[in-house]
């Protein structure tokens, strides 16, 4: 699982008929508490993370089981927004 930022959002009005209702989110990637120049795109169906917020990316065929068909395209969703950090 990665963490990261949402920087963006990517319109795309012709997609694949499995991903209509679905959000594509640009996240940047955080690594030890830290902005990297790494970036994911990731969708959101059901948390709907926005601008400026941290989030939770399940990545891999875990993404996949997240959306509920473990035949979807997907490779990258967001599955939780982080409410504050704690040590």
């Amino acid at each position: 699982m990665l963490k990261g930022k949402v920087v963006g959002t990517i319109v795309s009005t012709n997609k694949l008929e499995s991903l209509v209702g679905y959000k594509f989110l640009e996240v940047r990637i955080i690594e030890n508490g830290a902005l990297t120049d790494k970036y994911i795109v990731a969708v959101d169906r059901t948390v709907s993370a926005g601008l400026g917020e941290e989030v939770l990316v399940s990545t891999g065929s875990s993404a996949r089981v997240a959306t509920g068909d473990p035949s979807s395209p997907v490779d990258a969703m967001i599955v939780g927004v982080v409410d504050k950090h704690q040590n």
